[in-house]
């Protein structure tokens, strides 16, 4: 049966960015440690693949660290097909250079030139239908990229799906841990850091290569799947019971300071957040959050309690708790140890909790959803 929430009022959780544009400024936000990275970068920006889920906001971020760095000598070239012309001018009006440009068929030698370059180009979802083209964007475009950009540093996204699943009572794989990846994405994606790596041991490209576990950015992301199906009186599946998940502001800090860390002994990084998130649990806490609301009682502020035990039993929805999940934990997951990003580069600013309430309230309200759900739960590898 569907809850019945009561809508949204008040000021919302700490810090709660109400709105997209709020959001987008929030994400855009430079730390003092990556203006300070910045301010010592040499050569111009180019983000390959800008127009994705996460490239727009990591190319105003980066905007922003250099002109608070006083770089305003560097530009930062956005690349995409840009099929959104709106989104493009929006970019452009923040001091953005965008370059439309097809990566597949277009000649290399048109891209900007660029001493640094941040590539965020992939193909996931149909991989399982179509795997040739996955492997063209996935594994054959870095070869061509590498080669354009050979003297410059690369921070190229990756995904922690080159790992097998582990069990959940682990850590997570480390980056010494050996690789399995499950299914044409994952595959191909092992091919795109296997090129990279080619070229930065022949050629002596500066790489580093970023193994991302679940951006977060309100919008979409494995918080927002948990949170629209508990809001809509859907059961979440538990069966994949855990997973890392990330502030997305912190995923694109990473992948700019990342940069500097670049090497042509390819570095590699796993970026995700500390914790290994428990399926079952978040459903809980949403449901919690949109009881509290629907009982007049609060709009999804952290209480301070994160135990297990109860939230807001008096504000049971219409929902009965034991429908909230159905089926059993695996006991295995595609969990990623993040210990060294986090002592190179700090702990996410935005912990899980806050995220949940961040979450909760912006469904609450009704705020745009990008839906694309991530199916983290898939776990055989077709996507």
């Amino acid at each position: 049966m569907p809850h019945s929430f009561t809508p949204a009022a008040g000021p919302g959780p700490a810090g709660f960015p109400d709105g997209e544009q709020q959001l987008e400024d929030l994400l855009a936000t430079p730390s003092p440690a990556l203006v300070a990275d910045l301010a010592r970068l040499d050569g111009d920006l180019v983000v390959l693949g800008a127009g994705g889920k996460m490239g727009p906001s990591l190319c105003r971020l980066a905007r922003r660290a250099l002109d608070a760095a006083g770089r305003g000598d560097l530009a930062v070239h956005a690349v995409s097909r840009w099929s959104d012309r709106a989104a493009a001018d929006a970019l452009a009006a923040e001091g953005v250079r965008p370059v439309a440009f097809d990566l597949l068929d277009g000649d290399p030698a048109g891209l900007p030139d660029a001493g640094n370059a941040v590539f965020m180009v992939g193909a996931k979802f149909g991989s399982a239908g179509n795997p040739a083209h996955a492997w063209a964007v996935n594994a054959a475009l870095p070869d061509r990229i590498a080669r354009r950009y050979r003297d410059a540093r690369i921070s190229a996204f990756s995904t922690g799906n080159v790992y097998p699943l582990v069990g959940t009572a682990s850590a997570g794989c480390t980056e010494a841990d050996p690789v399995g990846p499950v299914g044409e994405y994952a595959t191909s994606c092992l091919g795109r850091e296997r090129v990279f790596g080619y070229h930065a041991a022949e050629h002596g490209t500066r790489v580093a290569l970023l193994r991302l576990n679940y951006a977060i950015d309100l919008r979409y992301g494995v918080l927002a799947d948990i949170a629209s199906a508990v809001h809509a009186g859907r059961p979440v599946d538990v069966t994949t019971g855990h997973a890392n998940v990330v502030w997305q502001g912190y995923a694109n800090e990473v992948a700019l300071r990342a940069l500097l860390h670049a090497d042509a002994e390819a570095f590699t990084v796993n970026l995700t957040g500390p914790e290994t998130a428990s399926v079952r649990r978040l459903a809980q806490l949403f449901h919690e959050e949109f009881g509290r609301a629907d009982a007049g009682t609060g709009t999804g502020t952290d209480t301070g309690t994160d135990t297990g035990t109860a939230i807001g039993e008096s504000a049971e929805p219409a929902l009965e708790k034991a429908s909230l999940t159905t089926g059993q934990e695996s006991g295995t997951a595609l969990l990623s140890d993040a210990g060294l990003c986090h002592a190179l580069f700090g702990y996410p600013p935005v912990p899980l909790r806050t995220l949940v309430g961040w979450q909760a309230e912006w469904i609450r309200r009704g705020l745009p959803l990008s839906g694309r759900p991530t199916k983290f739960h898939i776990r055989d590898g077709r996507f």
